[in-house]
């Protein structure tokens, strides 16, 4: 019953999701004629070993799966891994990976849908990346008695409330798993409660602290380093979102009027955002240059505008401090992943709404190896850690011994699944 009810909804609203979906926006890849893959349709594969299907939604998951498909297909080298996203942007990261996966647009949560899916991919299992829980994915998947497993899976506070609200349902949705791997302890406590069996739940850590900086990655930094300026302070704001960047902005022009020569780094979350955020610079009198541009960088220039995907490594790597987005916004966001400036050994700063990231930077908090901040204390923490490199080095370097602390997140995730 439930299930009919949600299908009848889905099927009000899937117009409307679609839309969202194809809509054209600047600097948005195309999906063009692979557009009917979202309704299962597409080429047949024939491989002599049935693939393992591997789901990660956009951008963010799809660059924390890459490090373990690289890791999978290490261990195993004859396995056809078939990868799906459910965005054109998710499609971009997924290129990274070349010949070692097959890309295929996520079905849309018809049960017809999945079943043309199933029929072309013929699939050994399915892997969700992080919780993208699709009921009629579910439900069909596990009908053709092919194991389904969360991976990376993680359970904020605000999600599970949402989920206590109708418990019933995830009860329904979670039968059809054959096992969560969850990031931390708390994660799984929480899924305890929502009614999953102990026995389908372990903790692995989070496979976001295995993230390997390759010397290109640092060589790329560097070299972007030595074209921002050497020697002036630079600070990077990553994944900002809408209503955030004005804020952002607001605080470097008063870190300029301190700091002679001081460049931020700004790199929105979304692509279509490109142009509205650098025209946004110019209505604030930032003098701006553009990546994608070439614009030329002097020693006036006072904002870097990133509008590039799938470069926040070397992004981070080339500055002296990091501002974490998505965390200046109350609770519409819930602030995104430190783990990769820790990575790199850069001082971290991030704003009071964390809560999907609550476990990792409240852990980095009690080891004083990040620093939490409001909207009007920001310009002051980034001026402190330009300002002072012994304290921005104590920072970064606790924060980079505690992730020595918790790697391994990845073999521990391979070693619970059996291919």
């Amino acid at each position: 019953m439930i299930r009919t009810l949600y299908c009848f909804l889905l099927t009000i609203l899937s117009p409307i999701l679609l839309f969202g979906l194809y809509r054209k926006r600047p600097n948005k890849p195309k999906f063009g004629k692979r557009w009917i893959e979202h309704f299962g349709f597409g080429e047949y594969l024939d491989y002599k070993q049935q693939p393992l299907w591997i789901h990660t939604v956009s951008v963010g998951e799809t660059i924390a799966a890459i490090p373990f498909i690289r890791k999978l297909k290490e261990q195993e080298p004859n396995l056809p891994i078939v990868l799906t996203t459910t965005t054109s942007t998710g499609a971009e990261q997924a290129k990274k990976l070349g010949t070692l996966v097959t890309h295929r647009y996520m079905p849309i949560d018809f049960g017809w849908c999945i079943k043309n899916f199933l029929k072309r991919v013929r699939p050994c299992q399915l892997l969700i990346m992080e919780t993208e829980l699709w009921p009629n994915t579910l439900h069909t998947v596990h009908k053709a008695s092919i194991p389904i497993t969360v991976i990376n899976a993680r359970l904020s506070e605000k999600s599970h409330k949402n989920y206590s609200l109708f418990s019933s349902f995830f009860k329904q949705l979670s039968s059809n798993l054959s096992l969560i791997i969850c990031q931390q302890n708390s994660d799984k406590d929480r899924f305890l409660q929502l009614g999953i069996p102990e026995h389908k739940l372990t903790v692995v850590g989070s496979i976001k602290y295995d993230i390997n900086i390759t010397k290109e990655i640092i060589e790329q930094a560097n070299q972007l380093r030595n074209q921002l300026g050497i020697s002036r302070p630079i600070w990077v704001a990553a994944s900002t979102h809408k209503g955030e960047d004005e804020k952002i902005l607001t605080a470097h022009k008063l870190i300029c009027k301190h700091l002679k020569g001081a460049l931020l780094i700004l790199v929105p979350r979304h692509p279509e955002r490109f142009d509205d955020v650098s025209t946004l610079c110019k209505k604030l009198n930032l003098i701006t240059a553009r990546r994608t541009e070439g614009d030329m960088v002097t020693q006036q220039t006072q904002v870097y505008l990133a509008d590039t995907m799938g470069e926040m490594l070397p992004l981070i790597g080339c500055a002296d401090v990091c501002f974490m987005g998505g965390s200046l916004l109350g609770d519409k966001v819930g602030g995104h992943n430190i783990l990769e400036p820790a990575s790199l050994r850069k001082p971290i700063i991030t704003g009071p709404s964390y809560f999907n990231f609550s476990d990792i930077v409240n852990t980095l908090r009690d080891r004083g190896a990040c620093i939490i901040t409001t909207e009007k204390e920001l310009k002051n923490h980034v001026i402190n850690l330009l300002s002072d490199s012994d304290y921005a080095n104590k920072i970064s370097g606790n924060a980079t011994c505690f992730i020595k602390t918790q790697q391994g997140a990845i073999q521990r995730t391979l070693d619970n699944i059996i291919l």
